[in-house]
């Protein structure tokens, strides 16, 4: 290939990106992929030596000289860039077409300044791909947008400012490795908030009755609940507070005995319809998917992650299934209105389609519409079964809910009439003589929209009444028509606390309040995760003691950074520099510097100016009645700080109260979620810790007595040694010889301790067992090893495949496995999954449990599964995927290159509107 022939390089972020374009795009045109970012700020470790002690020593960044970055190549994207250097010399022109958004501008810009290309550039974007828009997007280019580059700069110093400047704070006084975020910090506040609402939660009981009724001499049965007691509305449960206590106004609380009388007495009697009403019911359909919308709906339907979900809406992208998947636009082209209410038309039926297309407003904070809603991709959408011999698991799946959405969103509105009745009784019971019960029930007429498809829920128990609401028909009923009571119940229900935060709700809570923005949901309920302030419980989203200590510290000591409108207020100012109103170093100034004008703190002040934060009271969390959590730092404990009965505020002890002398602690295990962590449970814990163990019995052999504990590393057996059995002999110098040291075996993952017993722990503590020799008299024993249990024969070691067979294999079984040659690592296990023939290397691709988890492999190339990827249900494409992209980045390079290339960086700096801002 010669250069001056009219070549053209067009660079994508991703290889499947690149595939598919390249599909689309003459033979003249040569597409690759950059796989991502290729500069970043560096770490200042890693900054060559004579800077580290200069301006941008602390950050990377000279905060004192416009907030100038140095950026070096990704020492992984290093023959990445050669490579495309390489390719460059060939072409005559060269096309940058990375995602539209922020980060994409900023790639093609890095791109600019790393390449330094000879030739025409040309800046080409699409928010589909497919061969229409493609070759749109290579007659209509535009130029490098600078706002945008300089918005996503902005917020790359940002978030390097506050992470270098507050996560230090952390591992002074909470503990080291822990990171502050921007966004991270916010996102996680708000869970801790949940979680202290609910351990501040008080439950408030209350009754009401639930009956079935039936006009005489039909068969018409219905179920009403009571609503009223002598004109006076019965209590639910959004009568009371936080608190348990009754807040609603007018409103008669029925305790079990009143509630049961009342049921009793309807039995017994008859009741009359006092009021019918019924009233048009419509409900309009859900607009278009946005990026926070999508990730919501695949949590609830089909209890994906958001980091899942927007990874299998990444690969439709790029496959050109569907549109640019980060927006939170519900604007459709007029080319998809079309296609949606054509598509409806023709599925359904003309009267299901509306007169005028619909159109949608967003109305959330900080809401862009520069892009369009997801959809399916082109100017025709192909429906599930026209992709169904394409598309596979999560991608069908994802695939079928965006189109049942965007279609959905263009059809008419689903009508029908709500009915409610009121049924009057006369119990002649005192103080509820007269009560009034009430039923509803919806009946659809027209599904209109429903049809194709209908939104979740986030309260699950709620939409399932709702759902059995709208599909109950009430019998045809007048005023003055007399009913049987044929049942009648006194029913007891309790307050809930508010739900936790699960991914969907979160993201939700996000958007709202204008936190982060659609590209940064899923990774940052990743990075909570990941960072061990937040696990999953269930669908739900649970703090931990570390995410408590966390928030409280930032609460106090940096108020405004964790401040919800603060946050918001930064991605406002981000979104008018992406706009060009507003400009990235005076904004940053004010940010770290402060504001004179208004006398406002920067970053800088703020942790200059700290004072003393003392570390044991930020880690200590009260639960009340003398119990306090604290984190320590190997984890989590409870201590008892006062004994029960002590006024904690006076100092006063009853007579006859313990006073402490040791406080009481007790390790937090991981299930132990804090609202379930009362002073009772505390209690409890610390009993636990104080017992010496549970006694399973007497060792026949050796007398001694055998326990069962639960330890720091989990439960396990051990033998309890007397005082007295130090051997009587001496150790030659006249001094006894030392207590021999007690046996001590872990449970195996599948024992309770619970339900160990002595025969059980006996065999555990025979370990290791004598399998026996082999023809060279060489012993062979089964062991339980840190990694696992094992076989040993001197100084050879071979893994065993289950715990059991420590005390099952036989010296046959075990000679058949030393007679295999040795393998580095656990003895092969076959592969998790076939993929098939990969289409670069031609060799089978299968998926393996490795050492650090699964990943899938030519034999090869070993590409990592990320962490929510289920090996069983990764397709063979997404197989071929993931070790594309491991080749592209090449061989891993070692720190040593990193500076190697940090140092040839400064004769490349940036010139961007100024030689000393980038480089």
């Amino acid at each position: 290939m010669a250069a001056g022939k009219g070549r053209k390089l067009v660079i994508v972020e991703s290889p499947a990106k690149a595939k598919t374009i390249a599909g689309y795009l003459g033979g003249d045109f040569d597409v690759e992929a950059s796989v991502g970012h290729i500069r970043d700020l560096p770490n200042p470790s890693e900054l060559p030596a004579d800077m580290k002690k200069g301006p941008f020593g602390k950050f990377a960044v000279d905060v004192e000289s416009d907030f100038a970055p140095y950026y070096v190549v990704d020492p992984d994207k290093k023959k990445k860039v050669n490579e495309l250097k390489r390719k460059l010399k060939d072409a005559d022109e060269l096309y940058l077409a990375t995602d539209e958004d922020r980060e994409g501008e900023a790639i093609a810009w890095h791109l600019l300044e790393a390449l330094q290309p000879r030739v025409p550039v040309k800046r080409m974007v699409f928010h589909e791909i497919t061969r229409e828009a493609i070759q749109r997007a290579v007659n209509d280019t535009r130029e490098i947008d600078q706002d945008l580059v300089d918005a996503q700069e902005t917020r790359r110093i940002l978030d390097r400012l506050y992470g270098y400047e507050v996560s230090p704070v952390l591992w002074r006084k909470v503990r080291q490795g822990l990171s502050a975020g921007r966004v991270q910090s916010v996102a996680t506040r708000l869970v801790v908030e949940r979680e202290r609402e609910r351990m501040a939660f008080v439950r408030a009981s209350y009754w009401d009755v639930e009956g079935d009724f039936t006009p005489d001499g039909t068969a018409q049965q219905f179920t009403a609940r009571l609503t009223t007691v002598e004109g006076s509305r019965v209590a639910a449960g959004r009568d009371f507070s936080d608190r348990g206590e009754l807040v609603g106004k007018g409103v008669v609380r029925l305790d079990e005995a009143l509630a049961r009388r009342i049921a009793e007495a309807c039995l017994a009697a008859t009741a009359t319809v006092t009021d019918v009403q019924e009233k048009p019911y419509t409900r309009r359909p859900s607009a278009p998917f946005t990026t926070s919308t999508l990730q919501q709906e695949a949590s609830r339907k089909l209890r994906m992650s958001s980091k899942n979900s927007m990874r299998v809406a990444q690969r439709l992208y790029e496959g050109g299934y569907i549109t640019y998947m980060r927006t939170d636009s519900t604007t459709l082209s007029d080319a998809a209105l079309t296609a949606a209410r054509s598509q409806a038309r023709d599925l359904y039926g003309a009267e299901y389609v509306p007169d005028v297309p619909r159109r949608y407003e967003k109305k959330v904070k900080n809401a862009q519409e520069a892009h369009e809603a997801i959809r399916p991709a082109g100017d025709r959408f192909r429906t599930p079964a026209m992709v169904a011999g394409e598309l596979r698991g999560d991608e069908f799946a994802l695939y079928e809910l965006i189109w049942k959405r965007t279609v959905a969103s263009q059809m008419a509105d689903a009508r029908g009439s709500t009915a409610t009745v009121k049924l009057s009784v006369d119990t002649a019971v005192e103080g509820a003589q007269q009560v009034e019960f009430s039923a509803s029930g919806t009946v659809i007429t027209f599904k209109g929209f429903l049809a194709a498809y209908e939104e979740g829920r986030d309260d699950e128990a709620q939409a399932r009444a709702d759902a059995a609401a709208e599909e109950r028909r009430l019998p045809r009923l007048s005023t003055g028509v007399t009913l049987e009571v044929v049942r009648a119940e006194a029913e007891g229900h309790e307050t809930a606390p508010p739900a936790r935060y699960t991914e969907a709700t979160l993201v939700k809570a996000m958007e709202e309040k204008g936190i982060g923005r659609p590209s940064t949901y899923a990774s940052t309920i990743g990075t909570i995760q990941d960072r061990g302030y937040v696990f999953t419980k269930g669908q739900a989203l649970v703090p931990t003691w570390l995410a408590f200590a966390v928030t409280r510290l930032l609460e106090e000591h940096f108020t405004e950074l964790v401040d919800y409108e603060f946050t918001a207020s930064m991605e406002e100012d981000l979104d008018r520099i992406a706009n060009g109103e507003l400009g990235r170093v005076e904004w940053l100034q004010r940010f770290y510097f402060g504001d004179e004008a208004t006398t406002a703190e920067g970053l800088k002040e703020l942790v200059d100016d700290l004072g003393e934060i003392d570390a044991r009271e930020i880690s200590t969390i009260p639960l009340g009645e003398g119990m306090v959590v604290r984190v320590g730092r190997y984890g989590p404990y409870v201590e008892e700080v006062a004994p029960a009965g002590v006024n904690l505020e006076t100092g006063e002890i009853p007579e006859g109260t313990a006073v402490l002398t040791t406080p009481r602690r007790a390790t937090i295990t991981d299930d132990v979620a804090p609202d379930e962590m009362t002073p009772a449970t505390a209690r409890e814990l610390l009993e636990a810790a104080a017992d010496d163990g549970k006694v399973l019995g007497r060792d026949p052999g050796t007398g001694r007595e055998i326990i069962a504990k639960a330890g720091r590393y989990g439960p396990y057996v051990t033998e309890v040694i007397e005082e007295d059995e130090a051997a009587p002999a001496t150790n030659g110098r006249g001094r006894k010889a030392a207590k021999p040291k007690p046996r001590t075996a872990s449970l195996f993952t599948d024992m309770e301790l619970a339900t160990i017993d002595l025969e059980t722990a006996l065999k555990l503590l025979s370990l290791p067992r004598v399998v026996g020799v082999d023809a060279e008299g060489v012993e062979i024993t089964a062991q339980n090893g840190r990694y696992g249990p094992y076989l040993k024969r001197g100084t050879d070691s071979r893994s065993l495949q289950d715990e059991q067979q420590l005390f099952d294999i036989s010296l046959e079984e075990a000679l058949a496995i030393y007679a295999q040659p040795k393998q580095r690592g656990r003895a092969a296990a076959a592969p998790l999954k076939e993929l098939g023939e990969d289409p670069v290397s031609g060799k089978p691709v299968v998926v393996k449990d490795g050492r650090f988890g699964p990943y899938v492999t030519d034999g090869e190339t070993n590409a990592t599964l990320r962490k929510d990827e289920d090996p069983e249900s990764i397709t063979p494409e997404r197989g071929f995927e993931l070790l594309a992209e491991k080749r592209a980045k090449g061989p891993t390079t070692r720190k040593r290159a990193a500076k190697k290339s940090t140092r040839k960086a400064p004769a490349k700096r940036a010139t961007k509107k100024a030689t000393t801002k980038k480089s």
